[in-house]
């Protein structure tokens, strides 16, 4: 939290990453109204290239993408912004997954579908 104790969430930026179209817009209406500036791409390609611009404080990424998977691309986030909060959503979500996730580097683990107070949860938590 002290970190970002000099910023209003309305400085902080989010990317999701989904393949559902209407999760995108759900997530991103919800981040709207906490005072976050949301984007959203729907594949690690666009994910990559929408990192490269502008990096987000918070990334929400689903894991069963067109071009990969989520837990895949979790280490490459990291590895390449660090600083990057990152939040797994996804329908997949056995005990496998979670391990996977928590032992790449994500910091938490959302399973869909979501309600806006696990959203809001999760963003007290991470900022």
């Amino acid at each position: 939290m002290e970190a970002f104790s000099s910023i209003t969430y309305d400085t902080l930026k989010a990317l999701i990453v989904d393949d559902e179209v209407d999760i995108c817009f759900l997530l991103s209406g919800i981040l709207r109204q906490k005072q976050l500036k949301p984007s959203f791409v729907n594949n690690l390609a666009g994910a990559k290239e929408s990192l490269q611009k502008d990096t987000p404080s918070i990334l929400f990424l689903d894991n069963h993408l067109p071009d990969g998977f989520g837990l895949d691309f979790i280490r490459y986030v990291k590895s390449n912004y660090p600083e990057i909060k990152i939040v797994m959503i996804t329908a997949h979500d056995g005990m496998a997954e979670r391990k996977k996730a928590q032992s790449e580097g994500a910091d938490l683990f959302i399973s869909k579908p979501f309600t806006r107070e696990v959203i809001d949860y999760a963003i007290k938590e991470l900022l």
